[in-house]
C-alpha cells in the first residue's frame, strides 16, 4: 500500500457547448498534474452537461461525447482521471463514468440508480445498469469493457458511485464494491443545491460510505447555474473511514476549481486533514448560490444585464441585492478586469457599484395608490447599492383601460364591485414600459414573485409575473423577510432598512384601505406551515388540521386551511406560467421541475366538507 494524492475537479459546464466543457476538463487536468494528483474525479456527464433533457435520446450526443474523449486521453500522461458521459448502446441510453489512465481508455463505469423525484426525471433518458452486468463497447475505433466494473491504477484498485447510487441506502453499488475489495469509491455527481443539502452529502453519502465501506470516498459535483434552472454548488468532499478530510469552498466563479488531498491508504491516521472553511449557514449560502446563478445566467444568456420593476418592497428589493451580491463576489473572486471580461461589460470598473450600475436598472413605476415610503425605499436602495433608478407614474395608463372597459359594459367599476379587476389593471398597466426598458438594454427582465405568492395565487398574471426569469420563486416569503433582516446587519446593505421597516403589501388599493398581504392572505408564517404540510408532505386538508391544531385556534385554522387549499386548486394555471424559477429550497412549487398538479380538479371539495365536520 501507499501514500497518494487524490483529487477532485467541479467545472462550470454548458449542455453541449464542446468548446467550453472540453476546455474546462483539459484545464482541469492540467492543474491537477501541477499538484501531482494521481487520480481525479471530475463530475457526472461533464462532457455534455448534465442538462441535455431530451437531447440524451438522440443518437449524435453520445457520439460527439465519445469523439470529445480523444481530446483527454492526450492529457493524461502520469495520471487517471474519470469523465462522464452519456453511452448509447443499441437504442438505449446510460450514464456513464469512463476511466483514463496513462492514455489508455480503461472501462466505461454505467450509473446502477436513476433519480426520479424531485427535480430529476432520469428515467425518460437512462435506464438504469443491471449490476455485474459488464459488455464490450467502441469509444472510437478501440474496445473497452463498460458496466459494472473496478479498476487498478497506482497501486490501489477503486470503483464508483454515481450521484443517485450513493443516496439509495440498501441499493448502493458500494455493498458490492467492499466485497470486491476496492479501497477507493469515486462518486461524480451533478447533485442540485438546496439550502443545508451539502450537510447531508457530508453525512449520509461521503462520510457515512467511507465507513460502511472501509475505504476513502471521494464526492465530486458539478458548479454552477449549467442550464438555467438547476444550481450546482461545486462540492468536493473527501473522507476516509468515517473521517471527513477535506471539503471544497463552494459556490466559485470560476470556470473550474481542484481540491486534492493526500491520503494513507495503509495508515489513516497519517492521511492528510484539510481544514474546513466552506459556510453551511443557510443565509450565506443562499447569497452565494443566487450570485452565482445570477452570473452565470447574464454570461450564458449573452444579456447584457437585468431590469427590475422596484417596488419598495421585500420581494423585489431582494432581487437587487442579489445582483449586488452578485457583483461583490464576483469582482472579489475573479478581479475587476476578469469579471468586466466574463460579462461583457462596455466600461471598466474602479469598484464594485460601477459595474452594478451597468448591469442592473431599477424601475419605480407608482400610481395614486402607492406611499412616499415606498417610493423612497426603492431609491435608498437602488442609490445604496449602484443601481440606475428611475420612476414614472402609470395613471393616465391605468385610466385610459378603465374607460375603455366602462365604455363597453355601460357602468363604472367601483372597488366594492370590482376590487380584483381594478388592482389587477395596474399591476398588468406596468408590464409593457417595463418589457420595452428590458428590450431596449438587452437585458433580462426579473419578475419577483415568490413561492408563498405561487401558492395561492396572489400574484398577477402579466403583471408581476412578467418577465423571463423569476429569481426567487423558489422562496417562501418567511425566508425573504428574515434573509432581508440578514443582509442587512451581516452582509451592511444599510440600503435595506427603509424596506425592513415597511409591511409587505401591494399598494393595489386606495392608501385610505390600507392594504397588507397577511389581511388579504393570512399570516406568513402560518402559511408557510400550512404549505410544509400540504405540498411538502402531500397531506389532505384534515390531516394538515391535525397537524397544526394544537398551535393555533382551531377555528381560524380551519379558515386558513380552506382558503390555502382553495386558492392553491384554481392558481394552479399561474403556477405553470411562472417564468424559469431557480430550485433553492426542499420544496418548490414550480411543476416544470418539481411540484406537478393539475389545473382542474375536484378543489377538495369532499376534504373540506371532512374538515368542516371534524371537532
Amino acid at each position: 500500500m501507499m501514500t497518494l494524492k487524490i483529487g477532485g475537479a467541479t467545472v462550470n459546464q454548458i449542455p453541449f457547448d464542446w468548446k467550453n466543457n472540453s476546455e474546462n476538463i483539459i484545464q482541469a487536468i492540467e492543474e491537477a498534474k501541477r499538484q501531482q494528483i494521481k487520480i481525479l474525479c471530475l463530475p457526472e456527464l461533464c462532457v455534455t452537461g448534465y442538462g441535455c433533457e431530451d437531447m440524451f435520446l438522440s443518437d449524435w450526443l453520445s457520439e460527439r461525447a465519445k469523439h470529445e474523449i480523444d481530446k483527454f486521453i492526450n492529457y493524461t500522461a502520469d495520471i487517471t482521471i474519470s469523465v462522464g458521459l452519456p453511452i448509447r448502446i443499441g437504442n438505449t441510453t446510460y450514464n456513464g463514468a469512463c476511466v483514463i489512465s496513462n492514455k489508455k481508455i480503461l472501462g466505461v463505469t454505467l450509473k446502477q440508480n436513476l433519480a426520479n423525484d424531485g427535480v430529476h426525471y432520469e428515467p425518460r433518458w437512462f435506464e438504469p445498469w443491471q449490476p455485474g452486468k459488464v459488455v464490450e463497447i467502441y469509444i472510437g475505433s478501440e474496445v473497452v469493457q463498460a458496466g459494472d466494473l473496478i479498476y487498478h491504477a497506482e497501486g490501489i484498485s477503486f470503483g464508483f458511485e454515481i450521484c443517485e447510487d450513493g443516496w439509495r441506502k440498501t441499493r448502493r453499488p458500494g455493498y458490492r464494491l467492499k466485497e470486491r475489495g476496492v479501497q477507493l469509491i469515486l462518486n461524480p455527481s451533478a447533485s442540485h443545491f438546496a439550502m443545508g443539502k451539502s450537510l447531508l452529502r457530508e453525512s449520509e453519502v461521503v462520510m457515512d460510505g467511507s465507513r460502511m465501506f472501509n475505504c476513502v470516498y471521494l464526492f465530486t459535483n458539478l458548479l454552477g447555474n449549467e442550464a438555467g434552472r438547476m444550481i450546482y454548488d461545486g462540492d468536493i468532499i473527501i473522507a476516509q473511514k468515517g473521517k471527513l478530510l477535506a471539503v471544497n469552498e463552494r459556490f466559485s466563479f470560476k470556470s473550474y476549481n481542484v481540491l486534492s488531498c493526500q491520503v494513507d491508504f495503509s495508515n489513516p491516521q497519517h492521511s492528510e486533514t484539510i481544514t474546513l472553511t466552506d459556510s453551511k449557514d443557510k443565509n450565506e449560502e443562499l447569497s452565494k448560490t443566487l450570485a452565482l446563478a445570477l452570473f452565470d445566467y447574464m454570461r450564458k444568456s449573452k444579456s447584457r444585464g437585468y431590469v427590475l420593476s422596484l417596488s419598495g418592497g421585500a420581494d423585489s428589493s431582494i432581487c437587487a441585492i442579489f445582483v449586488a451580491e452578485m457583483v461583490q463576489r464576483g469582482v472579489k473572486e475573479l478581479g475587476a478586469e476578469a469579471f468586466t471580461k466574463a460579462l461583457s461589460l462596455e466600461k471598466p470598473i474602479a469598484h464594485w457599484k460601477d459595474a452594478v450600475s451597468q448591469i442592473l436598472a431599477c424601475a419605480y413605476q407608482g400610481t395614486k395608490n402607492s406611499s412616499d415610503t415606498t417610493l423612497h425605499a426603492a431609491k435608498t436602495l437602488a442609490d445604496s447599492i449602484g443601481a440606475r433608478f428611475h420612476q414614472w407614474t402609470i395613471d393616465d395608463e391605468v385610466n385610459s383601460y378603465t374607460k375603455k372597459i366602462e365604455n363597453t359594459i355601460g357602468r363604472s367599476l367601483t372597488w366594492d364591485t370590482d376590487d380584483i379587476t381594478l388592482q389587477n389593471i395596474q399591476a398588468r398597466s406596468r408590464s409593457p414600459i417595463i418589457w420595452m426598458l428590458a428590450n431596449i438594454n438587452r437585458a433580462v427582465l426579473l419578475t419577483t414573485s415568490n413561492r408563498s405568492e405561487g401558492d395561492v395565487g396572489y400574484a398577477t398574471m402579466d403583471g408581476d409575473t412578467s418577465g423571463s426569469l423569476a429569481p426567487i420563486a423558489g422562496l417562501s416569503k418567511v425566508f425573504i423577510l428574515q434573509w432581508l433582516r440578514w443582509a442587512e446587519k451581516t452582509l451592511g446593505y444599510a440600503g435595506l432598512a427603509p424596506v425592513n421597516n415597511l409591511q409587505p403589501t401591494a399598494e393595489l388599493r386606495p392608501l385610505e384601505r390600507n392594504q397588507t398581504d397577511e389581511a388579504d392572505l393570512m399570516p406568513y408564517p402560518l402559511l408557510a406551515e400550512i404549505e410544509h404540510h400540504a405540498i411538502f408532505q402531500r397531506k389532505s386538508p384534515l390531516q394538515v388540521f391535525d397537524s397544526l391544531k394544537g398551535q393555533h385556534d382551531p377555528t381560524a385554522l380551519k379558515g386558513y386551511i380552506k382558503k390555502f387549499f382553495r386558492l392553491w386548486t384554481i392558481n394552479q394555471w399561474k403556477r405553470e406560467r411562472i417564468a424559469p424559477s431557480f430550485h433553492l429550497d426542499d420544496l418548490n412549487v414550480d411543476p416544470r421541475t418539481w411540484c406537478r398538479f393539475p389545473i382542474l380538479s375536484s378543489g377538495f371539495s369532499e376534504e373540506l366538507m371532512l374538515l368542516d365536520n371534524t371537532v
